[in-house]
């Protein structure tokens, strides 16, 4: 059995938290946040420019995701069209589509040894630097096994496409027992108590979420938490690969464009058939 996925979503530096937040108001105005729900009264009832940052979704807009995609260690071909195969099995069900190109690319590639799985999340990246990876896939090549290109890539993918960790949702929090928790990913990921509080124990302020009504603990953006760690003793399983569920959220995010039906020719009329009358005049004058 694989061990379980852990990524760490990167996050700008907090003086472009706000440009950013722009830029993705800018590229897609639901981003912003609903004022009337966001709970967050300070002096004068002025909610700041800072408090909506942190809470402003990074989806793309409604005309979809169509990005370009470079490798910055040039890897063989196979491999690039390999891992373009799995980031478009986004585009399945949703306006979602990855180019590989040379030229200044929008997604950036990079595959660092011992540096993790990791992206920046949505328009985010539209802040990375030039030259500067936007994902790394830590050592990936064409030995690795198919289920971990189904189960990384295609969930790095999701945080480039806007998504932010399923099982950082309260609902899912919930279940986790910190006593257990922080020794656990202390153990296994090197992660101090700090690091564990933010990739795990601390969720995503709901108000800011753009998603389902619930969590899905079987979602692709999902974390696998053992039982041995949460509250009831049973695991959150989480997502193999892209679920039902994912592929209708993003679908119905990037809707694909209705195919107009091509308009039918008009049928051409046959010419209009010799009548028995006329035929048999034609008879009698011979």
């Amino acid at each position: 059995m694989a061990e379980p996925l852990t990524c760490t979503p990167k996050s700008l530096p907090r003086d472009l938290w706000i440009r950013a937040a722009e830029t993705a108001t800018k590229i897609n105005p639901v981003n912003h946040p609903r004022l009337d729900r966001l709970g967050l009264v300070v002096d004068d009832f002025v909610v700041t420019r800072a408090a909506i940052a942190v809470v402003t979704t990074k989806y793309w807009g409604a005309g979809g995701v169509h990005l370009t995609v470079g490798f910055l260690d040039n890897p063989p071909k196979a491999l690039q069209t390999r891992l373009l195969s799995h980031m478009n099995a986004w585009g399945k069900t949703a306006n979602v589509k990855f180019v590989a190109s040379s030229t200044s690319p929008q997604v950036r590639i990079a595959r660092v040894p011992n540096d993790g799985y990791w992206s920046y999340v949505g328009t985010d990246i539209k802040h990375i630097p030039a030259g500067e990876p936007t994902m790394n896939l830590d050592s990936f090549t064409m030995n690795t096994p198919e289920s971990e290109f189904h189960r990384v890539v295609r969930h790095e993918t999701g945080h480039t496409i806007g998504c932010p960790h399923e099982h950082m949702r309260r609902e899912l929090v919930e279940l986790i027992d910190p006593a257990k928790a922080i020794p656990f990913f202390l153990a296994t990921q090197g992660w101090n108590a700090a690091m564990t509080r933010a990739q795990v124990l601390t969720p995503i302020e709901e108000s800011s979420l753009l998603g389902t009504a619930h969590s899905d603990p079987k979602s692709i953006m999902c974390y696998q938490i053992p039982g041995s760690i949460t509250k009831s003793g049973k695991p959150i399983v989480g997502g193999l690969d892209i679920d039902a569920s994912d592929a209708a959220f993003i679908g119905g995010i990037y809707k694909k464009p209705k195919k107009t039906s091509a308009k039918k020719k008009p049928a051409k009329k046959k010419p209009a058939s010799k009548t028995p009358a006329k035929a048999a005049r034609r008879l009698r004058s011979r």
